[in-house]
């Protein structure tokens, strides 16, 4: 049995199979998985997890390049995001329309539902190297 860190195995699994450049997406439960990216799916009932409590726990267990965020979530959700970016710890952050956001999230190894019912809570990681 693992001791430390994350727990859920297939989310364990896709953080240490990523690869430089390869990047996940933490979402809210009302992101839409496009069909063939890997659905890992927390979500309990609304608020259960948090976004920005699967995010911590993410991000101690996976070396994060950069990240991503919608544009709106400025505008719609401006406290989680000034929390998710102080957790990101003076990474770089981008920002691109929520439409682009969906766009790219095809291309995500896999995206983690957590049970957050406010809007815009998403991010994409990117993964960085440990070297």
């Amino acid at each position: 049995m693992k001791k430390n860190g994350i727990l859920n195995a297939p989310l364990s699994r896709v953080i240490a199979e990523l690869g430089h450049t390869d990047y996940i997406v933490i979402a809210d439960c009302g992101l839409p998985i496009p069909p063939g990216v890997e659905r890992i799916d927390l979500a309990l009932k609304p608020g259960l997890p948090a976004f920005l409590d699967t995010l911590e726990l993410v991000l101690a267990d996976m070396q994060v390049e950069r990240a991503v965020f919608a544009n709106e979530i400025s505008q719609h959700n401006p406290v989680i995001e000034h929390a998710a970016t102080s957790m990101l710890d003076g990474k770089p952050i981008g920002h691109v329309p929520h439409a682009e956001f969906k766009q790219l999230s095809r291309g995500a190894r896999a995206v983690i539902r957590t049970g957050e019912a406010s809007p815009y809570a998403n991010v994409i990681l990117y993964s960085g190297v440990i070297f």
